[in-house]
């Protein structure tokens, strides 16, 4: 494939070397210097483009895309309140889009195993639930977003938690730990505890390596496809449901 990378700062050069490895070329990189160079002329012979930019900028970007029938995966976070003009525009346009929050495979695995494990735990009472967190020092929000799907999914499943908390001020409340530490990338743990004994599921990522693998995955998904997706879809893909 040949790629066009929208974002070129840590992420986007991991994604070029990977892609670099796998293959794929890269025929444009779009960053905050050359903006106006996402036009129909860069784009004419792109097979997908990986965005990875902000807020302000990721609507524009996508919709220069779809307007010349370029596939987009996108990481930005931050601009969900317009999804559904952005799907609109994708089907419109008879595009293809993929957008997850979360590019890491083991993460969303990690998800469909606390999807799993909730649905059990929610027939024993006996057990207590918390999510404990940790990340690099440059992170400043807390907790990780990656903790708030968890704790939602957790949420979603177990009556008795109504809410999630950094303080827990109340039994109902499902309690978050977030540290930030040194360079660490990220570890996430959802911990069952009850008098005699606990349960626990975790992910620890070693680099940023399987955030740009799980990007370049999309775009190689998306191959031929039209619509929306997102990381359950490519999920299904594997046999994950």
């Amino acid at each position: 494939m040949n790629l066009a990378i929208i974002g070129y700062g840590k992420m986007g050069k991991m994604i070029e070397q990977l892609a670099t490895k796998k293959g794929h070329t890269t025929g444009l990189i779009i960053d905050i210097n050359n903006t106006q160079d996402l036009n129909a002329e860069n784009l004419k012979n792109i097979d997908c483009a990986i965005e990875f930019t902000t807020p302000q900028t990721a609507v524009q970007n996508f919709m220069v895309c779809f307007e010349h029938h370029v596939p987009v995966v996108s990481g930005t976070t931050g601009w969900l309140d317009q999804m559904e003009t952005i799907k609109n525009e994708c089907n419109k346009n008879n595009g293809a889009f993929f957008y997850a929050s979360n590019f890491s495979l083991g993460v969303n695995i990690l998800f469909k195993v606390n999807q799993y494990l909730a649905n059990i735990m929610k027939n024993f009472e006996a057990y207590d639930i918390t999510i404990d967190e940790t990340h690099h020092i440059h992170k400043l929000d807390k907790p990780s977003g990656t903790a708030i799907t968890l704790a939602k999914q957790i949420i979603e499943k177990i009556p008795k938690k109504q809410q999630w908390s950094l303080n827990r001020d109340s039994d109902n409340d499902l309690q978050i730990t977030s540290h930030r530490e040194g360079e660490v990338v990220g570890i996430h743990k959802v911990t069952y505890t009850s008098p005699i004994d606990s349960i626990t599921i975790a992910h620890e990522a070693f680099s940023r390596e399987g955030f740009a693998n799980g990007a370049i995955m999309a775009a190689e998904f998306l191959k031929d496809k039209h619509g929306c997706f997102g990381m359950n879809d490519l999920l299904k893909s594997f046999n994950i449901n």
